[in-house]
């Protein structure tokens, strides 16, 4: 996300909406003159595809039939005039003509072909040349700039040699209507000036308002006063940024602007436009943003599925396919390891063949890589086989947090279902990955190629990162690497450890060992205490973080301090380097972390005032907040002058942000960090965040301990790659950074090589610099001022820029070139000419910096130390468990449901296909309670079930109990428990016992006659049989009901018939004594049990056994109770108080046995026993 370009139609709305209501960028910038605000009078022409035809005409405003029209494309294309893509003072019909005859042919400009499909049609405005303006409003880092000139018009010239410019620097105050004419103005009439000023203090306005990131106007018409009135403003060209970040704040501001209901001329008339029915509703009035692509690269479907499900996750992933024919393709992990893949593949003179662009990162889910693998691979096997075969290079740096194995399953997932096309179009495939459990991931892809029948070749962090690109092409490069005396990546470092991760294991200090002295462990004596200092912490400028750094971390964000704390540990830290949280929404609070084999505790604050008061000694904060609240969060940073380092971790902050927080940052002496950005690391010292990766990477990449080389790096990812290679060809990082991606980080390169520079440890400096804006030129401008004069081995990534044939914008915000000083072929040349060590490639890298750290040792300049062991730091058990080296029992096991995938499954059942298939509550009951599809007729029997007991009247003492509650203020979750408690042998539990009684009778061999005598002989009533009201002249219609759907639809119902024959028996008796609803309902559920062919008898026996009949009259009940509940809300009923003359009360005395007084003399264990007893009941009642 970053400065996005948005249609002239678009920005004509804005301006046309904004330009009177934006609030004034500062209280004097106001209109002073009688302003009139130009109209609205804008309208989108756009080709459907679909149809091969145009807007109709029964969409577009009144007045484009009754006015001169001047059309043309919308399109982001530059120079539309001299393009031949101008309609002039053409009426509708000929303007509808011309835009007929362009729309959906492909169109040149210049060196770029693209399909035009979107118009822009506006009123012909007549004027002469002397009134034409040009103005333009950017920002840079520094601040905004209007570049205005009295001479505007499509020859306007070089903007930049003849315009005048007024620099608004941030923070500070706006210029007044006098700075602003003696700047700007100096060319423009008298009678106009005052006009001017208006419009431009105005457009500035709406231009900080609504975030714009570059708006130009060319040419802008000032006509003449008329009639004594004031000069007439227009625009009439337009071409416009939006920063796509700033969404969350102005989104509802853009899309009102586009509301076109809001222009009409009859308000009432535009309300009721605006709440027709049919319409798409949006969250906000008026449709959101459009984001089109640049001319040239219309969205295929697949990317625009890719975009879609790009913007519906907090994970990042993109698609730029560049030539579907294209023999090479990627599947890269990572914004800066995407850039530099495709670097390499055209550096070796195949980016012809290079067929897409992409990145995938954020740790997205096994659903999202899968969605993201499954449309790569199916663009690969597209069309025709190419006789060369094709190349899939599935490669990324080394992972922060993402688990390797986890995003390879949805991988793995994909190639397995496109195996047949993927072997028919001979796709090779190479992976290349490190990061948290990559060995699991590596050995599943290896072994997936054994199995798949394509060849797969797998390689680790021990190979270079871009190393498998040559391989993948069939490059020898071994000449090559032995001439720069690399042979792959091994160390230099004599007597390198391991890395040492220890897995879990048994405490020997349990809490609850008993020791030698008799003692036993407390939990307390697992818990660390750290003394607080009073002292605030003192160090040399140039070295922010140390080994007693001391910080907070702003946001709740257990994982990144477990690491940062196990970080400190391995350094061999005497203190924590995290002293406390600081969580504006959870009130204070403890938290507990481990240090060690043992814990310790962290405070939670929800200030940074109070937390500042608690620890005098903390000087830096990890700000984790959101891309929302970071700004607010970080000036409570600056308000209090301890705090002296801030990172910002938050990706999508909006650039207007950033920059006011660098600004400030800078006048109070803060150094910031970020925003996007993954941190940095001290080895040895301070680790901020998630920065180095995992523990085992940690140790891996010697972060343990300080080495001599210091970098500086945009990428995060490609952070943990130069800590890699440097480990392995040299003596380690002293320190490393990454400054983040975006447009505006709050510090730079050349800010932190400074800072190197004056550090007497760091002997060598690395950049790894990258295309889009200029900051390389301010180190290569200290370089040749020799304010840095030690050896600087730089790199800027994104080269393959100039292969590209339309504007592609890479993984990071800031990655895109506006001039050819921008490139980074042209940063990479001018700093190999300002006598920094820039190798010829990427891939030359490590030979480099292997190069030149063994001239600084022959030079006495490094001296390498022997090797440390480092400490063996515990496994946390969930990330063991992860990664299959442990097991433990699970305290529950589940076997109906799991909504851990990407889909909800009942019973395996995806919930999206229940409602496709329209099982019904039926066949969800059945899913759910006897984990299997039922028949069509079962299932239907069971909802028929639950409509039957849905209510039987407010009398039954459930339906009571239920309103008495209500009734009592309780809320409706109590009252339907109320209700429910009564259900029993009594009331509504009888189905089970009705089932019971039935099924053993028939299957013992009982004719009715003799199941009723030995009921009667045996004083037994049968459940079932019997009801108060209804007999035989008055049959209960539920049960016949139940009958004739049963008799009907079900394939035997033979125990239903012997209900019906004990009926018939138990009615010569009494004429009540029929089979009542739950009777009927239990015998006819036994024979869907038995006779459905869905369960085994002992299946069936279970069922009833476990309590399911009854539950079928929970369910359907509950629906009841609920609505009685509501209708006593509804009905606003008092509380209920039982009469007193429907009671009746005998408070006669009654005879009470003796009791001998021996018998009340308790012993003192038999007190204690009875009162624990007393007290035991009354907790159980309450």
């Amino acid at each position: 996300m970053s400065s996005k370009a948005i249609r002239e139609y678009d920005a004509k709305l804005l301006l046309a909406y904004w330009l009177e209501r934006a609030p004034p960028v500062a209280p004097h910038a106001v209109a002073k003159t009688n302003f009139s605000y130009p109209a609205a009078r804008a309208a989108q022409i756009s080709w459907d595809p679909e149809t091969n035809s145009i807007t109709p005409d029964s969409k577009l405003p009144g007045w484009v039939f009754n006015t001169k029209l001047v059309a043309k494309p919308d399109q982001l294309i530059k120079r539309r005039g001299k393009a031949g893509l101008l309609s002039l003072n053409k009426t509708w019909e000929e303007s509808r003509e011309w835009i007929a005859q362009r729309a959906g042919k492909p169109q040149k400009v210049e060196s770029i072909t693209g399909t035009l499909n979107n118009f822009i049609v506006e009123p012909f405005l007549p004027h002469p040349s002397n009134t034409e303006y040009y103005v333009c409003i950017t920002s840079a880092r520094e601040g905004d700039s209007i570049l205005f000139t009295h001479e505007g018009g499509v020859d306007v010239g070089d903007v930049d040699a003849k315009a005048l410019v007024l620099q608004l620097p941030v923070n500070k105050p706006f210029p007044s209507r006098d700075e602003i004419a003696a700047t700007l103005l100096t060319h423009v009439p008298k009678e106009k000036k005052e006009t001017l000023i208006d419009f431009l203090v105005r457009l500035y306005s709406v231009y900080v308002d609504l975030h714009f990131a570059y708006l130009e106007i060319n040419p802008l018409v000032v006509l003449d006063a008329v009639n004594g009135g004031e000069p007439q403003v227009c625009y009439l060209d337009m071409a416009a940024k939006l920063d796509q970040t700033a969404e969350s704040i102005c989104g509802p501001k853009w899309a009102i602007a586009r509301d076109l209901s809001v222009y009409e001329r009859n308000e009432q008339e535009a309300t009721k436009t605006a709440g027709a029915g049919g319409k798409k509703v949006s969250a906000d009035r008026g449709p959101p943003m459009v984001w089109p692509a640049p001319f040239g690269r219309d969205l295929t479907k697949d990317e625009a599925y890719i975009q879609k499900l790009d913007a519906s996750t907090g994970a990042s992933l993109k698609l730029t396919v560049l030539n579907a024919e294209g023999r090479i393709w990627t599947m890269v992990a990572g914004g800066g390891a995407s850039v530099v893949y495709s670097d390499a593949i055209a550096a070796h003179g195949f980016a012809h063949e290079l067929a897409n662009y992409g990145e995938y990162s954020g740790a997205p889910t096994e659903g999202q890589t899968y969605e993201y693998a499954k449309t790569i691979v199916d663009l690969i096997t597209r069309g025709t086989p190419n006789p060369q075969g094709k190349i899939l290079i599935i490669g990324g740096g080394i992972a922060n947090f993402t688990n390797v194995a986890a995003t390879f399953k949805g991988i793995i997932r994909a190639l397995k279902e496109y195996k047949n096309q993927l072997i028919n179009h001979q796709v090779k495939i190479f992976v290349r990955r490190g990061g948290p459990n990559y060995q699991e991931g590596l050995k599943a892809m290896r072994l997936l190629g054994e199995s798949l029948g394509v060849p797969i070749r797998v390689f680790g962090p021990d190979t270079h990162i871009t190393e498998i690109v040559p391989l993948a092409l069939g490059i020898d490069i071994s000449k090559k690497r032995a001439a720069g005396g690399v042979d792959g990546l091994k160390s230099v470092q004599v007597g390198t450890p391991p890395a040492q991760v220890a897995p879990v294991g048994e405490a020997d200090d349990t809490v609850g060992t008993i020791h030698a002295d008799g003692e036993r462990t407390q939990p307390s004596d697992h818990i660390v205490h750290f003394a607080t200092s009073d002292h605030p912490s003192s160090r040399p400028a140039y070295r922010p973080f140390d080994e007693s750094t001391r910080s907070f971390v702003y946001g709740l964000q257990p994982r990144a301090i477990q690491g940062m704390l196990d970080f400190d540990y391995s350094c061999g830290r005497a203190t924590p380097s995290v002293a406390a949280m600081i969580y504006p929404f959870g009130g204070h609070h403890i938290q507990k972390f481990y240090w060690g084999t043992k814990e310790t505790l962290l405070p939670v604050y929800t200030s940074v005032k109070e937390a500042v008061a608690k620890h005098p000694e903390v000087d830096v904060v990890v700000n984790f907040a959101s891309s929302r609240s970071v700004y607010a969060s970080t000036l409570e940073c600056f308000e209090h002058e301890q705090i002296k380092s801030i990172a910002l971790i938050a990706e999508g902050v909006p650039e207007r942000h950033a920059r006011e927080i660098l600004w400030k940052a800078k006048e109070r002496g803060v150094l910031i960090i970020g925003p996007a950005t993954v941190g940095g690391i001290k080895p040895g010292c301070f680790r901020i965040g998630n920065s180095g990766g995992m523990m085992d990477n940690i140790i891996a990449s010697k972060l343990y301990r300080a080495g001599s080389v210091g970098y500086v790096s945009k990428s995060g990812g490609m952070s943990n790659e130069l800590n890699n290679i440097l480990s392995l060809v040299t003596n380690g990082t002293y320190e490393g950074i990454a400054i983040g991606g975006d447009r505006y980080p709050g510090s730079t390169f050349i800010d932190h090589l400074l800072r190197y520079e004056a550090d007497p440890d760091c002997k060598m400096l690395v950049l790894l610099g990258e295309v889009g804006g200029i900051e390389e030129y301010r180190v290569i401008d200290a370089v040749k001022k020799g304010i840095i004069k030690k050896p600087i081995v730089a790199w800027a990534i994104g080269t393959c820029a100039k292969m590209f044939t339309t504007e592609v914008q890479f993984g990071h915000a800031g990655s895109m070139a506006n001039s050819e000083l921008e490139t980074a072929d042209s940063k990479n040349r001018a700093m190999r000419d300002a006598g920094f060590v820039v190798p010829e490639t990427f891939e030359e890298l490590p030979a480099v910096l292997k190069e030149t750290y063994e001239r600084l040792v022959r030079a006495g300049s490094i001296k390498p130390k022997k090797e440390v062991e480092p400490p063996v730091i515990p496994m946390d058990y969930k990330w063991a468990q992860e990664l299959g080296l442990i097991r433990k029992p699970a305290a529950f096991i589940s076997t109906i449901s799991d909504e851990r995938g990407q889909e909800l499954l009942y019973a395996g059942m995806r919930i999206s296909d229940v409602f496709k298939e329209d099982i019904g509550l039926g066949g969800v009951v059945s899913l759910l309670w006897f984990k299997r599809r039922l028949p069509p007729w079962a299932t239907k029997f069971i909802e028929m079930v639950l409509m039957l007991t849905a209510d039987h009247g407010p009398a039954v003492s459930g339906a009571m109990n239920t309103i008495v509650a209500s009734r009592a203020g309780k809320d409706l979750i109590s009252s339907l428990a109320s209700g429910l408690l009564t259900i029993g042998s009594r009331f509504g539990g009888a189905l089970d016992e009705a089932a019971a009684m039935f099924s053993n009778a028939r299957d013992t061999g009982l004719t009715p006659r003799e199941f009723v005598d030995n009921s009667r002989k045996a004083n037994k009533l049968i459940s079932g049989i019997g009801h108060k009201i209804k007999s035989v002249n008055n049959p209960d219609l539920r049960v016949e009901l139940v009958k004739e759907y049963v008799r009907k639809n079900f394939p035997s119902h033979s125990l239903l018939d012997y209900a019906l024959a004990v009926e018939k028996v138990t009615t010569s008796k009494k004429d009540t004594l029929i089979l009542n609803v739950d009777g009927c309902i239990a015998v006819c559920f036994v024979d869907l049990l038995r006779d459905s062919g869905a369960f085994t008898p002992e299946e069936a026996d279970e069922y009833i056994k476990i309590g399911t009949l009854n539950g079928l009259f929970v369910l359907g009940r509950s629906i009841g109770f609920i609505g009685h509940h509501l209708d006593q809300k509804r009905l606003r009923a008092p509380l209920y108080r039982h009469p007193a003359d429907d009671i009746f009360i005998n408070m006669a005395d009654v005879q009470q046995p003796r009791v001998k007084v021996d018998q009340l003399r308790l012993d003192r264990q038999q007190a204690f026993t009875l009162v624990d007893e007393v007290v035991s009941c009354i907790v159980q009642l309450t």
